[in-house]
């Protein structure tokens, strides 16, 4: 039986392909399937995006249902709703294909846990999966097989010389599939060793148990009693709805249903969560009547409170953009690891709110501040304009300041971003609605004694600041073993997001949410400033004022969104190579390679990218490797579902620093038959200025950081490698980190 909780990005080129040929036409198709998923507002997209999946037909390759395979994978949806949305739609074949796909999927139940155990001692290791019928397993100490290693369970006999290497993995095959666990580390520890520390943070959390709602009919008009049990580490929070939205203070496994009038009847779930994990119980459907619960009930439409578009009492947006910032690999200070995922999961979630959205990893002073240039030419009368930032950073005197990668060990505020003087120019821009989420330390910084010099900021009572953290405190990360993890702030703001409320209300909602972790009460705190004095929501629509500015907004946004065209290279010896593109961030792109066509007397055929722009951060351990994985991003499932099987993949990051056009060589390697030299081929490719790279962020002379921005350049933007480097170089300890000084 496969595993339907899988996200979307799991499927197989073949699939997708199958279902692409299923969904590309006009009745019961990708729009169809669009309108369906929206039914929960977190699949909904907007109108921007079904425009941008319909121009996908015109594209030699393009399909709309991909791209929107693509979107809902962003989204984290899962394989289990994707089928409901088919099912109603009543797309019997494309529910097989489905059905098929996810009976086959190679999926790890149980992973290798990493042990410190006494020398002399056995080890036990177990690597579980579910998938189709015939699983093979073997286990890899490093990169070479464990010889007979072929079972679940693996014996480590630590009485082996010490100097062997201690990192494990296990592969799952099937066929041609096949599945890698994460590595598992068996450190071994002698008599005079130290003990490891004791950790702020968790270095790793549970999932809940798949919780299972149980529902308990009324006698007459009373109560119902509906109860939801779940198990996990953390101990799981519950939160239960009723038609989509979250029922006040219903906070508790069990939940009493007062069926005094209508108002009460609907479908509940609970939405079981902990710090790393979240799962939905199933629905039922609540009522006064014969037939009181029924499982499995579609998502009905709530009462709510809010005013109907269009009438006097809404309020509504010229346009909304946003500009999300998140710095990790600082040259020299800490580097940080939550700003990846935070950045990424914002993005996903204001996309469905119809924001414009421009997101980059790792910038220095200057690509900072023609960044925040770029995003005020976004902004005009009317516009929601939101800024998140995810790094280090302090507040002197009530000032607050976003430090770049490149800042010196002892940075002041000429180093940094000031907050207030951002906030300055966007209300010079007549903005409808001003919010900064700051994800980042508040500490005072003690290299800093000049007082800020801040210009009194203008009476517009439209101005909304989040803060992570309290001033004066620490905003901390999250520790998970052997994966990226949301930071605490985003970890509940993400929750909360979609919902149509006052956006200080939200964010209130939101503080709540934090005061019940444990792990950092008295340490973190959300603080919300304010001089907000109507009811502007993430989800007011947006009206247009001028078609004229809104065009020149557009247009604007799209130049950093713009990929380079798929393309195929035909070399002399008569290999067709298709090359291809993906984003990950608005500044970090992948490119894949594959052999479409080679003649019979052709084998062993390779392209890998080589002559790689030198101002761009590409790190040669992401490059031309063999699956999207290896390539070592935790968002992999969000993109590679556009991406074919069998290629080379290579990702490159600080596409905000390309000075000129983007130029490669793709170089093919191969040989002939019967003969044992290999044959090499290169072709110089140019793809133009990709992504945020049109915006021209690259100051005029980037080979040179500022005089006080210190030397070397920063680290690429991209987690450990799972696969096809040494595992030293790809797994290091988990400390819990913060955006601090």
């Amino acid at each position: 039986m496969g595993d339907w909780s899988l996200p979307i990005g799991s499927l197989g080129e073949e699939v997708v392909a199958q279902l692409c040929e299923l969904l590309d036409t006009a009745s019961r198709g990708w729009r169809k399937l669009a309108e369906v998923a929206g039914a929960e507002k977190r699949f909904k997209c907007s109108e921007e995006e079904l425009e941008m999946c319909s121009l996908k037909v015109l594209e030699p390759l393009g399909s709309p249902t991909q791209c929107l395979l693509q979107l809902l994978a962003e989204r984290e949806c899962t394989l289990r709703y994707l089928q409901g949305c088919l099912h109603r739609m009543g797309h019997t074949q494309a529910c097989q294909v489905l059905s098929s796909a996810v009976h086959d999927v190679i999926r790890i139940t149980v992973q290798p846990e990493s042990q410190v155990v006494a020398e002399g001692t056995r080890v036990s290791l177990t690597c579980w999966a579910s998938g189709p019928p015939g699983l093979t397993y073997q286990w890899f100490c490093g990169r070479q097989e464990v010889p007979g290693a072929t079972a679940p369970g693996l014996m480590v006999d630590t009485a082996a010389p010490l100097g062997l290497p201690q990192w494990y993995i296990c592969r799952v095959s099937c066929g041609a599939a096949f599945a890698f666990s994460r590595w598992a580390r068996i450190q071994v520890e002698r008599s005079h060793s130290p003990r490891i520390s004791q950790r702020l943070l968790p270095q790793h959390g549970g999932a809940a148990d798949p919780a299972a709602a149980t529902a308990v009919p009324p006698a007459g008009g009373g109560p119902a009693g509906v109860e939801c049990r779940a198990l996990g580490n953390p101990p799981p929070q519950y939160q239960w709805f009723r038609n989509r939205r979250p029922v006040e203070g219903a906070r508790a496994p069990q939940l009493q249903v007062q069926l005094v009038t209508t108002a009460e009847r609907g479908t509940y779930s609970c939405r079981v969560f902990n710090l790393f994990h979240e799962l939905w119980s199933q629905e039922v459907d609540v009522g006064i009547g014969p037939r009181l619960f029924a499982s499995g009930a579609p998502w009905q439409d709530g009462d709510g409170d809010s005013p109907e578009p269009g009438s006097p009492d809404q309020l509504y947006a010229t346009d909304k953009v946003a500009l999300l910032v998140g710095n990790m690999h600082y040259v020299h200070h800490k580097h940080l690891r939550a700003p990846m995922v935070d950045v990424h999961a914002l993005s996903a979630l204001l996309r469905q709110l119809d924001f414009k959205v421009v997101s980059l990893l790792d910038l220095r002073r200057d690509e900072m501040q023609m960044a925040v240039d770029e995003f005020l030419l976004l902004l005009d009368k009317g516009v929601y304009g939101l800024l998140y930032y995810a790094g280090h950073g302090y507040e002197n005197f009530g000032t607050s300041f976003m430090v770049p990668i490149d800042a010196p060990g002892s940075y002041t505020s000429a180093h940094c971003l000031c907050v207030q003087h951002v906030l300055q120019r966007m209300q010079q821009r007549r903005t409808g609605l001003n919010i900064f989420l700051l994800d980042m330390c508040r500490k005072r910084n003690l290299n800093d004694d000049v007082i800020p010099q801040v210009g009194a900021l203008e009476v517009t009572a439209n101005i909304v600041f989040g803060y992570a953290t309290c001033a004066d405190a620490e905003a901390y990360e999250l520790s998970q073993q052997g994966e990226l993890s949301n930071g605490v702030f985003v970890t509940f703001l993400k929750r909360w997001l979609l919902e149509d409320e006052k956006i200080t209300v939200l964010l209130d909602k939101v503080a709540e949410d934090m005061g019940t972790l444990e792990l950092t009460r008295g340490r973190q705190a959300l603080e919300l400033r304010s001089n907000l004095s109507e009811r502007r929501a993430l989800t007011d629509p947006i009206r247009s004022l001028g078609q004229a500015e809104t065009s020149a907004r557009n247009l604007q946004w799209a130049k950093a969104h713009v990929l380079p065209e798929s393309r195929h290279l035909r070399f002399d010896c008569g290999v067709t190579v298709q090359l291809g593109f993906a984003a990950e961030f608005s500044n970090i792109m992948i490119i894949y390679t594959r052999i479409l066509a080679a003649p019979g007397d052709v084998t062993e055929c390779v392209a890998k990218l080589t002559d790689l722009p030198e101002e761009l951060d590409v790190d040669l351990k992401c490059t031309n490797r063999e699956s999207p994985e290896e390539l070592g991003s935790p968002l992999v499932p969000t993109w590679s579902v556009t991406c074919p099987s069998c290629c080379l993949y290579s990702r490159l990051c600080g596409l905000q620093r390309l000075r000129q056009e983007l130029t490669f060589t793709v170089c093919l390697q191969y040989r002939y038959r019967h003969v044992a030299d290999f044959v090499e081929e290169r072709r110089a490719v140019s793809v133009g200025r990709p992504l945020i790279a049109k915006l021209n962020l690259s100051p005029p002379d980037p080979g040179k950081l500022p005089a006080s921005g210190g030397s070397g350049s920063p680290l690429s933007a991209s987690p450990p490698s799972s696969w096809g480097n040494s595992p030293e170089e790809n797994l290091s300890p988990e400390v819990p980190g913060s955006h601090g000084v």
